[in-house]
C-alpha cells in the first residue's frame, strides 16, 4: 500500500471543501478499466460524508474554509484521511492507497501572488504546502477574459516557491479545471490540457510546462455535481448568493453523479517509474 499527504488548493469558491466531502460520502467510483473504493479513515472525513448526506443532498451548500474564528493557524485546520482501493475490470488483484488531505482557504491561494501584502498566517500555511506532502491538488475555476493573467501571476510565485523550497524536482502538481460541468466547458473535459487549459488559460498552461518536469505535472477537469443524464448534459448545479456571496447547490439531488473525482488522487499516489503500469485508469 503505498500513502502520502497532499493539499488541495485554489482560489476562494473553487469548490475544494465540496469536492472533498463528494470524495468521501461516495464509497465507488467508475473510472476507466478500474472500479475505485474510497473508505473515510477518520473521524473529521467521516464528518464531512454526513455533510455531504445533510447538506449537499438537501440542495445546501457547505460553508467555506476561512482564516478566522475556527481557523487561526494551519494546526486548525482538520486532516481528511481517505482508504482507496483501485481493482480492474478485468482480473481480481487490487492496489490501495492512503491519502490525507488538507483543505486551504482560498485567500491563502490568493495571496501568494502578492508577497508584502502575505501576512504572517499566510506565510505558515504556505511553508506547510511545502513540507511533508507528496503532491498538490490544485483547483482552479475561472476560465473568462483576465483570469488567465491572475492565475498565471500565481502560479509563477507558487513554483519559485516551490524551488526556493527544494520541491521543484520532486513534488507533484495536479492541475485541476472544477466545476466542469458548465456547458461551455463540459465538451472539453477529455482532453483538458489541450481543450481547456491550453484554450481558457494559456498562459498559466505554458509557465507551467516552462517549469515543471514532465513527470511532475498533469491537467485534469472534474466536476463534483456533474450532469443531469447521460442524454441531459446541463449542468447538476444551481446558483445561488448566499448573503453576498455566490453559492453552488445541487439541483437535483437524487441524479447526483459526481465526474472524474478520483483520477487526480490516484495519479498523485503514483512515483514516476509507476506511471507506465497504471495511467491506463
Amino acid at each position: 500500500m503505498t500513502s502520502g499527504n497532499i493539499v488541495v488548493i485554489g482560489p476562494t469558491a473553487a469548490g475544494k471543501t465540496t469536492y472533498l466531502a463528494a470524495l468521501s460520502y461516495f464509497k465507488e467510483h467508475k473510472q476507466g478499466k478500474k472500479l475505485f473504493t474510497v473508505n473515510p479513515q477518520n473521524p473529521a472525513t467521516r464528518i464531512l460524508a454526513e455533510k455531504a448526506e445533510n447538506i449537499l443532498k438537501q440542495a445546501a451548500d457547505l460553508d467555506r474554509t476561512v482564516i478566522g474564528q475556527e481557523i487561526e493557524s494551519v494546526d486548525d485546520l482538520p486532516f481528511y484521511s481517505f482508504g482507496i482501493t483501485a481493482k480492474p475490470y478485468w482480473y481480481s488483484s487490487t492496489e490501495t492507497f492512503q491519502l490525507t488531505a488538507r483543505d486551504y482557504p482560498g485567500e491563502v491561494f490568493e495571496a501568494i501572488a502578492s508577497p508584502s501584502a502575505r501576512k504572517p498566517i499566510h506565510e505558515d500555511f504556505i511553508n506547510e504546502c511545502f513540507t511533508d506532502v507528496i503532491g498538490c491538488l490544485i483547483m482552479l475555476t475561472g476560465w473568462e477574459p483576465g483570469t488567465d493573467n491572475f492565475y498565471n501571476r500565481i502560479m509563477k510565485q507558487f513554483l519559485k516557491l516551490m524551488d526556493e523550497r527544494g520541491r521543484s524536482q520532486n513534488l507533484k502538481l495536479a492541475i485541476v479545471m472544477s466545476k466542469c460541468e458548465r456547458g461551455e466547458i463540459w465538451p472539453g473535459r477529455l482532453d483538458p490540457e489541450i481543450d481547456l487549459f491550453a484554450v481558457h488559460l494559456r498562459e498559466t498552461t505554458k509557465t507551467l510546462r516552462a517549469k515543471v518536469i514532465p513527470q511532475n505535472l498533469r491537467f485534469f477537469a472534474l466536476s463534483t455535481f456533474g450532469v443531469l443524464g447521460r442524454d441531459n448534459p446541463r449542468p447538476n448545479r444551481e446558483d445561488r448568493m448566499k448573503g453576498e456571496e455566490p453559492a453552488s447547490v445541487i439541483r437535483q439531488p437524487n441524479s447526483w453523479q459526481p465526474y472524474n473525482l478520483i483520477e487526480p488522487l490516484y495519479w498523485l499516489s503514483k512515483k514516476p517509474n509507476q506511471r507506465a503500469k497504471n495511467e491506463s485508469v
